[in-house]
């Protein structure tokens, strides 16, 4: 397995993704998503790639704060393809992650997850890697 930048061939493998992620996108509606993350130079995405096949990703923002000098690195996306879950992909993603972090200067990492019946995998996972729980997220649609 191979983890590298995302690249506008990946398109239609990344919108089949977002389905494993729980959030079915056309390969349209991710075109338009991609081009407005790829004119941001606070998004990076990285994909996970087995025999020419996308298995997994990983999309990070990095933050400037009001409360640090530090960058601070969020990640926004994970997933990893159903059919290939529980072999490490999402963990490999999260450590080629955090040593992009680290080499960038920064040793601050944090996600947010839904507190659905659908994340209790990936909460254990964040977990096991060290993540801990610290807060909460308040939402309001308008």
């Amino acid at each position: 397995m191979e983890i590298r930048e995302y690249e506008s061939s990946d398109l239609a493998q990344f919108a089949s993704l977002m389905d494993d992620l729980g959030y079915p996108a056309s390969i349209d509606d991710m075109k338009v998503r991609m081009e407005r993350i790829e004119s941001n130079p606070n998004y990076y995405t990285f994909v996970a790639e087995k025999e020419k096949s996308l298995v997994g990703m990983i999309g990070i923002t990095v933050h400037t704060t009001y409360t640090s000098n530090e960058a601070k690195i969020q990640i926004t996306s994970l997933v990893t393809k159903r059919q290939y879950r529980g072999q490490g992909i999402a963990k490999s993603l999260v450590k080629f992650v955090e040593d992009w972090s680290m080499r960038r200067g920064s040793n601050f990492i944090y996600l947010l997850s839904g507190k659905s019946e659908k994340r209790v995998k990936a909460h254990e996972l964040y977990k096991f890697l060290g993540y801990e729980i610290t807060g909460y997220r308040f939402v309001k649609h308008l």
